[in-house]
């Protein structure tokens, strides 16, 4: 063990730090400090000066240390950057597969490294484009996908067996991910080969997001199921991505995220190994997803204590032994909550900011939101734009060019260690409810939440936050921006499409496959497999998920506040 400073010098500066206050403090007088109160978007209050003194207990092997070593606070990767950037992995999805499709061939040809798939709402809610339910929203904020067709069509001329794909689903997480192996197999590539990632998070759903399927048990049972399968059939895989990105959308704080985050990550890994798993088979493909917000430093520390944290509970309470069960591995994404109607060309400032705190905590891989979001799905132009401002910081700042370049400043190792603190204190109030279900079910984290959102909007109304645009630097003229707009026609040939596929399938195999699936749910046995030949025949999404709805039931959100 080595501490940072040992106690003489500590004592040394804080007898300067001291001096240089009382010399001025007729400054001050003459030229006092604004008056408002200076804190962080989370509301943390933040001190004039840092020194040793907020750093004193900091000792570098056990709190720092090097990259690629435990605890992982400056990173997971011995050498960061400069032996890989981060995966460059912009959100897509719009129209039908066909039109997503066009979109990911433009954003790979113009240097997007890995690929990210945002679907409609009905496709998140486990509906085909045809059911009642889905009326009016077929392709409005993400991609329609209702049978193996568009998956083929989605993915048509991509190179998946060398990039990777991520699939933001939750409720009906495991049909499209069945979807995907079914597809890749028709083509050839082996599932062993696959590489990607489903965010398949279901208690972040409940606590934030709001799509729903069953209720919370079941939901997780068929998570664990997807982790048993992935860890025994495709290795490659990252069957889950533990998001903290939709709790932050909802409106909590930094530490809230982060806590909360883990401890689905604890409920996740706990399920895990009541089934029988060993956690270093499964924990190394274990993912995270965060949100970069607005306030820099806070976002930087958030991401450092979340690597620290994990590395903590995977060694400590689930006693891993394999060093890449330890990391946290995380996707980032900017904050689409800080985005503005009101002059939106300032959002490619925000986004740049939030994507530079992403890179400077470490993320793997990162999606920068575009400047039109708030108003509609990206332009091809803005789209373009957002990851060219990934590549300018890879290419032209000069931040990838050392590892964790801001480790040992005492503001970002202070603000690591505060956060890191309250968010621990949060999941033990967890562990005392009896885990993140029992807390779910109690609503502690959704009325936390609630209540940091209404903290953050209250201050903002009050103009004790600024929001250029918003609450200051207000015009009057309005700024014309181009919008995406979804054909209405869009939806009736999606409905044809499907009705097609029905028509043309064999539909006794079809039902033959539901019932096999039926079966595995009823008796508790592994889903994957089954479903993987369900969808092979062209079940539909809603047909499979109608079988999870029959046999689990259906989630009503009790909404108690």
């Amino acid at each position: 063990m080595s501490q940072v400073f040992d106690r003489k010098v500590f004592e040394e500066i804080e007898k300067g730090r001291k001096k240089w206050e009382k010399e001025l403090e007729k400054i001050f007088a003459s030229a006092p400090e604004r008056l408002e109160r200076f804190s962080t978007v989370s509301d943390r209050e933040i001190e004039r000066i840092y020194t040793p003194a907020d750093v004193a207990d900091l000792d570098f092997e056990r709190d720092i240390g090097f990259p690629g070593q435990f605890p992982f606070t400056r990173g997971v990767q011995p050498s960061m950057y400069r032996g890989r950037l981060w995966t460059m992995r912009m959100f897509a999805g719009l129209g039908t597969a066909k039109d997503t499709n066009k979109r990911f061939h433009l954003l790979v040809k113009e240097g997007q490294t890995g690929l990210s798939t945002a679907f409609d709402m009905p496709t998140l809610m486990g509906y085909d484009s045809d059911s009642p339910r889905s009326r009016g929203e077929c392709g409005k904020c993400g991609v329609a996908i209702d049978t193996l067709k568009d998956m083929e069509d989605l993915f048509d001329g991509l190179p998946i067996d060398r990039i990777t794909t991520s699939m933001t689903i939750n409720p009906p997480a495991s049909v499209l991910w069945a979807m995907y192996i079914a597809m890749a197999e028709k083509r050839g590539i082996p599932r062993k080969v696959l590489g990607g990632t489903i965010q398949n998070d279901m208690l972040k759903e409940f606590i934030a997001q709001k799509t729903f399927m069953c209720p919370p048990e079941p939901s997780v049972r068929i998570i664990t199921d997807t982790v048993e399968f992935g860890t025994k059939e495709v290795p490659k895989w990252n069957t889950i991505s533990i998001s903290g990105y939709h709790i932050r959308e909802a409106g909590s704080t930094a530490v809230q995220e982060l806590a909360f985050t883990l401890a689905d990550g604890i409920a996740y890994a706990e399920a895990a190994v009541e089934r029988g798993l060993d956690v270093d088979d499964f924990a190394p493909r274990f993912s995270f997803f965060f949100n970069s917000h607005l306030d820099f430093f806070e976002e930087i520390a958030k991401f450092r204590a979340a690597r620290r944290m994990w590395a903590k509970i995977m060694k400590d309470r689930f006693k891993a032994k394999n060093p890449r069960s330890w990391w946290l591995r995380f996707h980032t994404q900017t904050a689409g909550c800080s985005l503005t109607a009101q002059q939106p060309y300032n959002n490619v400032v925000r986004t740049a900011l939030e994507a530079l705190a992403a890179v400077l905590g470490g993320a793997q891989s990162l999606h920068t939101n575009s400047l039109d979001e708030v108003l509609a799905l990206p332009t091809e132009e803005a789209a373009t734009i957002a990851l060219r401002t990934q590549q300018i910081i890879a290419e032209e700042s000069g931040v990838a060019n050392t590892i964790d370049p801001l480790g040992g400043s005492y503001f970002v190792e202070a603000l690591t260690n505060q956060m890191e603190e309250e968010a621990w204190e949060i999941i033990n109030k967890i562990d005392e409810m009896g885990g993140m279900l029992s807390a779910i079910e109690k609503n502690y984290p959704q009325q936390e939440i609630a209540d940091a959102a209404y903290h953050y909007q209250k201050r903002i109304d009050e103009k004790q936050r600024t929001v250029v645009g918003v609450n200051k630097y207000v015009t009057d003229e309005e700024t014309p921006v181009e919008i995406l707009e979804i054909d209405e026609e869009l939806e009736r040939l999606q409905i044809e499409k499907t009705n097609r596929v029905k028509s043309e399938r064999d539909n006794k195999k079809v039902q033959e496959c539901l019932e096999r699936l039926t079966e595995a749910c009823v008796e508790d046995r592994n889903v994957m497999e089954p479903l993987i030949d369900a969808v092979k025949n062209y079940a539909t999404l809603q047909e499979t998920c109608d079988v999870y709805r029959k046999v689990f039931g259906e989630y009503r959100d009790p909404g108690i506040y």
